[in-house]
């Protein structure tokens, strides 16, 4: 009978990762349940769905250049021509640039993705329930991850019980060992098909109600929408892209011996 701990810790464990499962998705759905009803997105909104506080920074960078704001050259500088922003995401973009008025787009681009405005924007869409609040993804991922250990040390268990010495694993009646075990196996199996089928996708910033929202936007949007959920990439304008994909040159690194040529 020295397999009947065994049977009782692959039940702690099959039932203990089944738990944490049904309860993060039981959660997950709740919150689904209530979200994104009635909401319009904003621009701003859409670009976070889409790509994250770096697609918010790159769409009020594109929308300052088009209405003549800010200067963005294709060697990757932007220029301040207007100093006074119309929104709260435009004077983070401002004050990523600073008081020189010119800057790399690298550089304002992580300082206005860092800014209050942007922290301000994801908090409330993930207590809207369209953005991935970080334990809301991530929660059921790590519940699924356990149930698939949980699987992984049920089929340890039995297989160490099954190839004990017959006199001690004896004492299930007609009732083979193995079958004890299936019975816990078949519980995490089916916990993992069901969260298969059941529990929705999450992306790294929308959540499923916030992907039905970005599904609904009209497939040829304005230029600025299209930027919001696609990035820079669809604009129009090859100065732009140009701007957004150049990358500094690093400083040539003369040879070694190069540098001792005129000795």
């Amino acid at each position: 009978m020295f397999w009947v701990p065994l049977f009782l810790l692959a039940w702690a464990a099959a039932g203990l990762s089944c738990g944490r499962l049904c309860l993060a998705a039981s959660r997950a759905a709740a919150q689904e349940k209530a979200a994104g009803r009635g909401h319009e997105l904003t621009l701003y909104e859409t670009a976070f769905l889409s790509g994250g506080p770096a697609r918010v920074a790159d769409v009020t960078l594109v929308a300052m250049a088009k209405t003549r704001r800010l200067l963005i050259a294709h060697t990757g500088w932007a220029t301040v021509v207007d100093p006074v922003g119309r929104d709260d995401m435009e004077r983070s973009v401002l004050g990523a640039i600073g008081p020189a008025g010119q800057s790399r787009i690298g550089e304002i681009r992580q300082g206005a993705a860092a800014a209050d405005p942007v922290r301000a924007l994801a908090d409330r869409l993930v207590t809207a329930g369209l953005a991935v609040a970080e334990e809301a993804g991530s929660g059921v991922a790590a519940a699924v991850r356990q149930v698939r250990a949980a699987t992984v040390a049920v089929l340890a268990l039995g297989a160490v019980a099954v190839l004990m010495p017959s006199e001690e694993r004896s004492g299930g009646g007609q009732v083979p060992v193995g079958v004890w075990f299936a019975l816990p196996l078949l519980v995490c199996t089916a916990c993992l098909l069901i969260a298969r089928v059941e529990v929705h996708p999450y992306t790294r910033w929308a959540s499923p109600a916030g992907q039905r929202l970005l599904g609904a936007l009209p497939a040829r949007g304005d230029g600025l929408t299209a930027v919001a959920v696609r990035g820079v990439r669809a604009t129009g304008d090859p100065e732009l892209r140009a701007a957004f994909s150049h990358r500094p040159h690093r400083p040539h690194r003369p040879q070694r011996g190069a540098t001792q040529r005129g000795h």
